[in-house]
Parts: structure tokens; sequence; C-alpha cells
């Protein structure tokens, strides 16, 4: 069977075919009938070549600039990447959420003249500039927008690029801040139910006991909010055992609305010291929790692999960790359960989908943490198609309206239905972004990707060895 060679071809104005190309060579009707045959098949290949569409030849697309447009209340503030080249395609990515487009614009430097289909070596050459948690969102925001390139430059998705796809829809899981009152609190997890979601994440820890008299125990004068800039095994917060009852208690409340059917997953407990966390971890056990989210911080390991020894809740970190190294050391030493990636942090698509194949390899599941925008919730879903292991996707967004507006799909269909993300068929990330829809939610004083020439030549050797 031949090839169609004309679905290659570029219409021509005047309607040029291969008689009036052979005029174009000076050739008469029969002088052309009258060419040996490898002259003809010669100008029959000329003929093609100068009429073959040259606008996504993946071999010579180039990286011509970096812009940003920063987001903000989408909730967090989300800096997106926009990335032009020399063929007229733009590839979209996204700074993690919370972090500084510095963290992008720095690379520009790095990234004029590269082709954007070489997605790993351009990754390689970049990935020295990124660090854990925000700090790597410059080095992953461009991870996504060269493989939204590049499957755009082949016309192929990103989840194909990656392998290929286990699964054509991708569950989504939505977090919940906490309220007092663990009724109400119910509600809202019921309504989340409601739209579809079929597994549920909640915050509830120390915050919800500030007030209460003889449920913590902290050095007067300390704060026992959510946050502090003082790694959990160092404040000298702990929970009463009156503390941790009262905390049962209320997640127990929340079972009666809701149920004890559905997956119900939690986080931001409070720097409370490793022996508290053991304590309110046994404590979940009756309530079934699907796991417990960076009880301590992930850089110490042995410390979550005594909660994980001591309670039967599975234990589950890693949104702020970059790269798989460290993802390798978690396993390997039994800390974890599972994994929890923030896509935007561990170092693109490509980097995610080696660190969920080794957990697969050991028997460990993958969520995914996500609370960006469209760009990189996209980015994610590709990646949550293509790895075998992964359980569910963050879903950070469902309050705000205006939220799957940002972006169209290439193909037309929505993003999200009935508590899944639809995995696109189209080329590249699958969707593209909506003008109007951004502008009316930039960060004030800032602007719609301008120009960003001072960051076109920052000059520095950055080999890292001698």
């Amino acid at each position: 069977m031949k090839p169609k060679v004309k679905q290659l071809l570029t219409p021509s104005p005047a309607g040029v075919d291969r008689r009036s190309f052979f005029r174009t060579l000076g050739l008469t009707a029969g002088a052309a009938a009258a060419m040996s045959p490898s002259a003809a098949a010669e100008a029959d290949a000329n003929f093609v070549q100068n009429n073959v569409k040259r606008a996504s030849e993946p071999s010579k697309l180039q990286i011509t600039d970096l812009r940003i447009a920063v987001v903000e209340k989408a909730p967090m503030t989300c800096p997106l990447i926009r990335i032009d080249t020399n063929q007229g395609l733009v590839g979209w990515g996204e700074v993690r959420d919370g972090a500084t487009e510095t963290y992008a614009l720095v690379l520009k430097s790095r990234l004029l003249g590269e082709n954007p289909c070489s997605v790993d070596r351009v990754f390689r050459k970049i990935k020295q500039f990124g660090g854990h948690a925000r700090q790597a969102g410059g080095v992953c925001g461009v991870e996504m927008a060269c493989m939204d390139l590049a499957g755009k430059a082949w016309g192929v998705p990103a989840w194909q690029m990656l392998g290929g796809k286990f699964r054509d829809r991708v569950r989504l899981y939505a977090d919940t801040t906490e309220t007092d009152d663990p009724k109400e609190q119910g509600r809202r997890l019921k309504e989340r139910m409601d739209r579809g979601i079929t597994y549920l994440k909640q915050d509830f820890g120390i915050g919800l006991l500030r007030d209460k008299p003889g449920m913590l125990s902290a050095p007067l004068g300390a704060s026992v909010g959510q946050g502090g800039r003082v790694p959990h095994p160092f404040t000298g917060i702990e929970v009463t055992p009156a503390g941790i009852a009262w905390l049962s208690d209320w997640v127990g409340a929340i079972r009666e609305v809701i149920g004890m059917e559905v997956p119900l997953s939690s986080d931001h407990y409070g720097h409370i010291g490793v022996n508290s966390c053991i304590r309110l971890a046994k404590a979940m056990e009756k309530h079934n929790l699907a796991w417990m989210e960076d009880m301590v911080p992930w850089q110490y390991g042995e410390l979550m692999k005594q909660i994980r020894e001591a309670s039967d809740i599975p234990i589950l970190t890693g949104e702020d960790i970059f790269l798989k190294e460290e993802f390798i050391k978690l396993i390997d030493m039994g800390a974890v359960d599972m994994i929890h990636p923030d896509l935007a942090s561990s170092g693109g698509l490509i980097e995610t989908k080696k660190i969920g194949d080794y957990a697969f390899e050991h028997g460990v599941a993958m969520a995914m943490h996500f609370a960006g925008s469209p760009i990189s919730f996209m980015a994610n879903v590709h990646c949550a198609a293509a790895t075998e292991n992964f359980v569910a996707l963050e879903h950070h967004s469902m309050d705000v309206p205006w939220w799957e507006t940002m972006v169209t799909t290439t193909g037309g269909g929505p993003l999200v239905e009935k508590g899944y993300a639809v995995v696109p068929d189209a080329p590249g990330l699958g969707i593209d972004v909506v003008e109007s829809v951004v502008r009316a939610h930039l960060r004030p004083g800032s602007e719609y990707f301008a120009p960003t020439p001072q960051w076109d030549k920052q000059p520095s050797n950055d080999r890292l060895w001698s």
C-alpha cells in the first residue's frame, strides 16, 4: 500500500501540483515524460520536500523565549510559564503554587536555543538549579512546558511519551480545611461526595485544640498553630491524652456523617513530637483513615519509620521532595506505606514517572499532591495515567468557580467529570490558556506574559566538575 504523501503537503495558493512543479523547473510535459526513472524519482522527491509542512519539524525546534504570568487565588498564587519556539509552537508550564517566578526566569538563559523535544537532555542541564519543595518549581515547570512542546511537535499526548497509559480517567481526591464543628465538617465532605468525589482528605490537628484547657503541653508562649519555622521534633509541643481523645471523637463524628466506606485521608496535624504522632495515629485506627500525611518532616525518615511501625494507619509523605533519590531512600528503609510526590516539585513528568515505577516495584502505592492551576493539573493527569500504582490526585480548587475556565481542552471536553479527570488524547498536555480569564486574575501590578529580555543572558559557568 502506497503512503499517502498528500497528507504531508502544504496547500499552495497557486494550486501547485506535480505537473506545475515540473513547469517551474522549465520542463514541458513531453520533456518531463521523457525523463529517466531515476531523474523522475528525484524530481518527485524534490516536489515533496519543497511542499512538506515545516511548522512542526521536531529536529529543528528551538526555544526562543520564556515568559511568566502570575495568577492569584486559584486558590494559591500560581506563576504560569509560556515557552515560545522558532516554529510558532507554544508550551505551557507552571512554577509550583506559592513559589516565586524567579525560579523559572533564572533558567531562561540556559534554555534559549535548546530543542525542547530533547526533554531529558534539557532537564539534566537545568536540574542543578532545583531544590526541595518550591525551590524546584522553575525546573519542574520548564519540564512540563518541554513535554507539552514535544508532544505537540510529534503529535502525541504526553502520556504516550511516558510509555502509554494504564487508565482513561484519573481519580481525584478533594482536600478540605477543618472547621471546629465536626458535623459541619462532615457535611462539607459529604458535599464533595455529592459532586462525584470518591476519595476524601481533610485537615485536622492541634489548631483545633488551641483554646481547650488540658489538651496540649507546650512551652509557655509558644505558637501552637499549624505552621511555624521550627521542625516538629524541636518544638516541645505534645498532645495530651485528653487532646488525643478529643481529636478522635472529632473524626468519629465526621465518620458518622460520611460513613466508613469512603476513603478518608488527613493532613496538617501541627508541629508535634514523634511520640504524639504515634499516639494520634493509633487513635485513628478505629476510624480507618486512608493515610496520615507528613506527620514529621520527610527528612526524618527514621522517625517516620517509628510511626509507621507503631500504627496500622498508612503513613505517607513526599510533596516537598525533589528528584527520585530521596524517595528511594524512604522506600528502601521502610519509612512509608505510600508516596505523595508533587509533580511541580519532584522533577516533572518523566522524573515522577520514574519515582512511581520504583515505588511500584517495592509494593508502595503513589498518590499525587497538587494545588496549582489547570496547567500543572493536566501535567499531573498525564503522569497519573501512565503510572501503574497511582491511587488518587489531589484537587485543591473545587471551591474556585473560575478555575477550570483558565484553559480549554484541545478536544473541547471537560477537565473534570464526576470526580475524575479525563485523560486527553490530544498532543502535548492537551490544553490551551484562555487569555481573558488569566488576565482577570493576575497578581496586582503584574502583566500577562510580558517580555523578559533582562533574563536572556546570565553569564555563568554552570559546570559541576573541574
